[in-house]
């Protein structure tokens, strides 16, 4: 049973891969207006929030057994933070290199800040489960 939940987090993390590539390398002329603010953020730094927040989330799915003692939770958490930081500044690379996108630092900052704010609920969850497991025995 555990082995079939795990095709579902791998399953989900590789479409959810293929769909941030779509999403950053697409060109939408007839998409959604990202453009202007919602509550005096840019609605495509929101964008670009909403798209990297479920990153650990899933990544903790996939790889959730190899957390056994808090401080294998740290370093799998700062871990997943840095691999979505470096997805994240390889789609702003890629982004301008092609011609219908550019690089944007603040595109970037977004998705960092999702990721630094996903990784912390991953890490509080992990390390409440741990506690509720010590304390059963």
């Amino acid at each position: 049973m555990a082995d079939k939940g795990k095709t579902v987090w791998r399953i989900l993390l590789v479409l959810y891969i293929i769909g941030i590539c779509i999403l950053c390398f697409g060109s939408f002329s007839n998409g959604p207006d990202l453009g202007g603010t919602l509550w005096g953020i840019p609605k495509d730094k929101i964008g670009h929030f909403c798209m990297f927040l479920p990153f650990p989330v899933l990544v903790f799915g996939v790889f959730d057994r190899i957390t056994v003692k808090p401080w294998h939770s740290v370093v799998f958490i700062v871990c997943t933070f840095v691999a979505g930081c470096i997805v994240a500044a390889a789609t702003e690379v890629i982004q301008s290199l092609t011609p219908t996108r550019q690089c944007d630092i603040n595109d970037f900052r977004a998705d960092a800040l999702a990721l630094a704010l996903s990784c912390i609920c991953v890490l509080i969850y992990d390390i409440s489960k741990m506690s509720k497991k010590g304390g059963e025995r």
